[in-house]
């Protein structure tokens, strides 16, 4: 789903003008980007969470050429999906699965 398909959807169950939607969808990872900039994690109980991760510098094989490359540490963006979630998507899977079958 892109950005503009999201906002259209969040519109329709909304039931917002695409205007208002863009303008909430915006404000909310403007608001996420902010905090995840401040090192601070954002969690939604049942959905999920967005935190920032120390990745330790590490010494890597370049697959075509073989030599070692020393990698830099750096920050990057986890999200953990939260175990309601998870479960819904699963059972959906699992359902999809055993109509296959039949």
């Amino acid at each position: 789903m892109t950005k503009k398909e999201f906002v259209d959807a969040f519109a329709k169950k909304g039931e917002l003008k695409i205007k208002d939607s863009e303008r909430l969808v915006a404000a909310f990872l403007e608001t996420v980007e902010d905090a995840l900039l401040k090192g601070e994690g954002v969690r939604f109980i049942g959905f999920g969470s967005w935190e920032v991760k120390e990745r330790a510098a590490r010494e890597v094989t370049n697959p075509q050429t073989k030599k070692k490359i020393k990698v830099e540490a750096k920050k990057v963006v986890k999200f953990k999906v939260g175990k309601p979630l998870a479960d819904k998507v699963a059972e959906q899977k699992a359902a999809k699965k055993a109509t296959k079958k039949k």
